[in-house]
C-alpha cells in the first residue's frame, strides 16, 4: 500500500499535521518507535499563540483533562525587585494575529477549549487577555497521539525508521522509509510525501545537508517542587540576578516545574556533586522565600533531569523530491521563552493550509510541492525570526556573565518597569502574537540605548568616563547578540 503521507515522530508536531492531512482526506501512516507517554522536561509551557495553532488545527481539546495550569503572563524578579507582566489585550491579538481554522480540519466543535477540573472557560472567554497553559508534557502528548489515532484516514505503527527510502534513478526523490519494530521485522513502506518530524535529536535532518546540525550553547537542570507556594498564580516565574536564569511554573494543581540555566556547553555533571552544589549556593538563595521549603525538599531528593538548549535556524527546503523536515527537527531556539512548539505548531498549520487539497491535489507532484516549501518557508520567517532570536537574545541578557550584559540585564528590567508599549510590546513578541521582526529589533535597541542611559544616571558625572566607555561596549555587545542571530533566521 503507498500512503499519501509518512510521518516519522509522533512528538507533538507529527501527530498534528498527521490529523490535519488526514483529515483533508490523504491516507497518512504515521510511525512513532514509542507510543507509552514520555517523561520530558520540555515542552510543559505553552505561549498564546500556541493554543491559537491548535485551535486551527482542531486540536486544542488536547490541553482539557490533563490538569493543565492556565498561563497570564509572568512575574519577573530581578535581585529584590519584581514586576508582574500580562499576555496581551485580544483585541490587539485579534488583529495582529487573528486565528483562521484550517478549512475541513478545524471546525466549532474542535477549535474550542472545553471547561475541567482546572481550566474555566467561563474565565477564560471573559478575560480581555489571551492565556497559554502549562501541563505534563507526557499527558498533553498523548491526548495529541489519541485525536491522530482516531481519524479513520490514520495508521499508526510502533517502529523506529531507520532509512529514508529514494528512487533509485532519483537519488534526490525520496519514496518511503524503511523500518524496524519487534513484531514485523525490517518492513519498508512507501509513500509519495515523507515528513520528518523526529524532534531534537532528529537522525534525518542531515538528509537536507550533512552542515544542517544544531550548536549546543548552553544546559537546563529540570526538578519538580511539590506543593510549592508562588509569589504570583498563574504566572511563569523568571529569576534574575548573579545566577543564570531560573524558569518556575506551575504544571499541575500540586507540582511545579523549576529550570535552572547552566552557562556551559558541557552538560553539568551530578556524580561529583556539581549540579547540587550550584543550585544550592548560586539558586537557592534566588527563590522566593514563600518557595524555599518545596525547593529545599526537592533539592535534597536529588532528582535533577539536565537538558541541552540548542539552537538552529531553519534550512530553506525543496531540493529534496518527496521530504519534508517539520518541528524540532528544522528549527530549535532556546527554551527560554517556551517557543518551541509555538513555532512547531504553527508551522504545521502553515504547511496544511498551503498543501490542502485545493492547492495540491496530488503528493506526487513534487514540483507544486517544492513551490509552496519556498513559500511556506518564507511566510513561516516572521514568527520564526521572532521568537528565535527574542530566545537567544533574552537568554544572553538573563545569563550575563560580562560588566556590558548585566548592564542590558539591569536596562531591560527598568524598561519594564516603565510599562505602556514597554510592556506590552515585548509580552506580545514572546506570547507569539506579535511576530514582527522590525518591533523585535525596535525594542531590542531601545532597551540597548535605555541600558546606557540607566547607567549614565548610576554612575554619575564622577564616573562619567567609566560609563562612556561602557556605553559603547553595550552598544556593541548589544549588536553582536542580536544581528547574527536575525540575519540568520530572516535571510537564511
Amino acid at each position: 500500500m503507498e500512503y499519501d503521507t509518512i510521518v516519522i515522530g509522533a512528538g507533538v508536531i507529527g501527530p498534528c499535521i498527521a490529523t490535519a492531512f488526514a483529515r483533508q482526506g490523504r491516507k497518512v501512516l504515521i510511525v512513532e518507535r514509542d507510543w507509552s507517554k514520555p517523561d520530558r522536561i520540555v515542552g510543559e509551557l505553552m505561549q498564546p499563540a500556541g493554543i491559537k495553532a491548535l485551535r486551527e488545527l482542531g486540536m486544542v481539546k488536547a490541553v482539557n483533562n490533563i490538569e493543565a495550569i492556565e498561563c497570564t503572563g509572568y512575574y519577573i524578579q530581578y535581585f529584590n525587585h519584581s514586576l508582574s507582566i500580562d499576555y496581551p489585550l485580544k483585541e490587539v491579538a485579534q488583529v495582529t494575529n487573528p486565528m483562521k481554522p484550517i478549512h475541513n480540519v478545524a471546525n466549532a466543535e474542535n477549535e474550542k477549549l472545553e471547561s475541567d477540573t482546572t481550566l474555566d472557560m467561563k474565565a477564560w472567554d471573559e478575560d480581555e487577555r489571551v492565556r497559554g497553559v502549562a501541563f505534563h508534557h507526557g499527558d498533553f502528548l498523548q491526548n495529541l497521539r489519541a485525536i491522530c489515532k482516531n481519524e479513520p484516514n490514520v495508521t499508526a505503527v510502533e517502529a523506529t525508521v531507520t532509512e529514508i527510502l529514494r528512487d533509485q534513478d532519483d537519488p534526490d526523490t525520496v519514496i518511503g522509509v524503511r523500518a524496524k519494530s519487534k513484531q514485523d521485522g525490517v518492513v519498508n513502506y512507501n509513500g509519495k510525501l515523507v515528513i520528518s518530524c523526529d524532534g531534537i535529536y532528529s537522525k534525518f535532518r542531515k538528509e537536507l545537508s550533512p552542515d544542517n546540525v544544531p550548536v549546543i550553547g548552553s544546559h537546563f537542570v529540570g526538578l519538580y517542587l511539590k506543593n510549592a507556594k508562588l509569589p504570583a498564580n498563574n504566572k511563569g516565574h523568571v529569576l534574575l540576578g548573579k545566577h543564570a536564569p531560573v524558569l518556575i511554573y506551575r504544571v499541575s494543581p500540586t507540582e511545579t516545574r523549576v529550570l535552572c540555566a547552566f552557562r556551559s556547553a558541557k552538560a553539568p555533571s551530578a556524580a561529583n556533586d556539581e549540579i547540587y552544589k550550584t543550585l544550592k549556593n548560586e539558586v537557592l538563595p534566588a527563590i522566593p522565600k514563600e518557595t524555599v521549603p518545596s525547593f529545599v525538599e526537592a533539592l535534597e531528593e536529588r532528582k535533577f533531569r539536565v537538558m541541552p538548549n540548542q539552537y538552529l535556524s531553519a534550512m530553506k527546503q525543496g531540493k529534496q523530491n518527496g521530504f519534508i523536515l517539520l518541528g524540532d527537527s528544522l528549527n530549535m531556539r532556546h527554551p527560554l521563552t517556551g517557543g518551541g512548539m509555538t513555532v512547531g505548531l504553527n508551522d504545521a498549520v502553515l504547511l496544511a493550509k498551503l498543501l490542502n487539497p485545493h492547492n495540491v491535489e496530488d503528493f506526487s507532484d513534487h514540483q507544486l510541492i517544492n513551490e509552496k516549501m519556498s513559500i511556506f518557508h518564507r511566510k513561516r520567517k516572521n514568527l520564526d525570526a521572532v521568537i528565535n532570536t527574542l530566545s537567544i537574545a533574552l537568554y544572553s541578557l538573563f545569563a550575563a556573565d560580562k560588566n556590558a550584559l548585566q548592564i542590558l540585564q539591569m536596562g531591560c528590567f527598568e524598561y519594564f518597569k516603565r510599562g505602556g508599549e514597554c510592556v506590552s510590546g515585548p509580552i506580545g513578541l514572546l506570547s507569539g502574537m506579535l511576530p514582527f521582526p522590525m518591533l523585535l529589533f525596535n525594542h531590542f535597541f531601545s532597551v540597548a540605548f535605555y541600558s546606557i542611559y540607566v547607567n549614565f544616571k548610576r554612575r554619575g558625572l564622577v564616573e562619567f568616563p567609566i560609563a562612556l566607555w561602557e556605553a559603547f561596549d553595550v552598544l556593541f555587545t548589544a549588536v553582536a547578540i542580536f544581528t547574527p542571530y536575525l540575519w540568520a533566521e530572516v535571510v537564511r
